[in-house]
């Protein structure tokens, strides 16, 4: 059977998560993922934008990252695609103004491919006539417009509710990316074989907003269980994030990204019941690396031979752990002196989203790595997804 190929329909100001997260997930998964956005092609890229909630009576936005585009919007044809997948954010605004974006998402529905969309996403679907009839949710404000188009309004009661229809699965936010994820593999036709698994990530203040969310809920829409931990932190409470972007400076710019929740305390997780550990890279390795029970915690997944999955600047960690001696390694390239010192040969990342497995080890240079992170973590685990 041919790998399946899906369509995500992009544009500037796009939620960040509701873009990234899908895109690589899928990619992780054996599935081909085309992003197109109006107006430009192969190459070009789409600006995000951050949304979250901080406590006001709507959300705030800031500047997410920079979302490059591999096809051209004007050489989609729709009978190469198994499926649509429509980020939220402020995109879908003017892209249900264009009739182009709403002819292409007919002919989608149409053909009863499966789409999935989030967020306020579904202003897109409203506009082109298909819901018409059909139970979807949204993000709460979507709602007038959704209702005045004929759909079923399912309340958004909570922030990860989805919705299933036919060959419709709408979401209220990235909360429910687990599950939309998981429901649109389905309708692609998709099942997923021993996710069984418990994964711990080790996190700390301004990683990687990217290196954190799209591995955990892609390892979740599998049907694991994942925890995330800091140190001197509990469940519950939240992580700054940093975005690191590439824009044509000599290294990484940085803008502050999403506040990412904990699932677990860190005093009182039992390392001894996950069967792997993942370790985000950006700014956070940097003071965790000098913080003696990480070091415990990481040395005892090591000697165990459990998996463990890091990137970026993750592998300070595992340099400071002393648990890199004798192993071939990657990471971002500024790290490589913590590699090399740390008796572990070194493995050039070229191109930028290059990862290696050595045993146990998982080790990737940056997020735009991810897919290929996610697969080589997934084979470790004997996680499989069928189409």
């Amino acid at each position: 059977m041919a790998p399946k190929k899906v369509l995500l329909l992009c544009g500037d100001y796009m939620e960040d998560y509701e873009a990234m997260v899908p895109f690589q997930a899928l990619q992780a998964y054996g599935v081909s993922v085309d992003a197109a956005c109006p107006g430009k092609k192969a190459g070009d890229s789409c600006r995000t934008a951050v949304h979250q909630g901080i406590g006001h009576q709507t959300y705030a936005e800031s500047r997410g990252h920079n979302f490059a585009l591999n096809a051209s919007f004007d050489e989609v044809n729709i009978n190469e695609y198994d499926g649509l997948v429509i980020p939220g954010g402020r995109a879908p605004e003017y892209l249900a103004m264009d009739e182009k974006v709403l002819d292409l998402v007919r002919k989608f529905s149409d053909a009863k491919k499966p789409i999935a969309s989030v967020c306020h996403g579904q202003l897109i679907l409203a506009a082109a006539g298909v819901v018409q009839n059909r139970k979807c949710t949204a993000y709460p404000a979507v709602k007038p417009v959704l209702v005045a188009a004929g759909a079923k309004w399912e309340e958004a009661d909570t922030m990860d509710k989805c919705t299933v229809d036919g060959n419709l699965v709408t979401a209220v936010a990235y909360d429910a990316h687990p599950e939309f994820i998981s429901l649109f593999v389905k309708a692609l036709g998709g099942s997923v074989t021993g996710s069984n698994k418990r994964i711990l990530f080790l996190c700390g203040d301004y990683m990687e907003d990217y290196e954190v969310m799209v591995p955990f809920q892609s390892l979740q829409a599998l049907g694991c269980h994942v925890d995330a931990v800091c140190p001197d932190k509990g469940a519950g409470e939240k992580c700054p994030t940093a975005i690191h972007d590439f824009e044509g400076d000599q290294t990484y710019s940085e803008k502050p990204g999403h506040d990412f929740a904990l699932t677990a305390s860190f005093d009182n997780v039992d390392a001894s019941s996950y069967d792997a550990l993942v370790i985000p890279g950006g700014r956070a390795p940097e003071y965790l690396a000098l913080n003696d029970k990480v070091i415990s915690l990481v040395k005892g997944f090591m000697d165990k031979a459990k998996p463990v999955a890091s990137i970026c600047h993750g592998q300070q960690i595992l340099s400071a752990a002393g648990v890199l001696q004798g192993r071939k390694c990657t990471a971002y390239p500024a790290v490589k002196l913590n590699v090399v010192l740390g008796g572990a040969t070194w493995l050039e990342p070229n191109p930028i989203d290059r990862c290696f497995t050595d045993g146990n080890l998982v080790t990737g240079a940056a997020w735009p790595g991810h897919p290929e992170f996610i697969s080589q973590l997934m084979a470790l685990l004997g996680i499989k997804v069928s189409f």
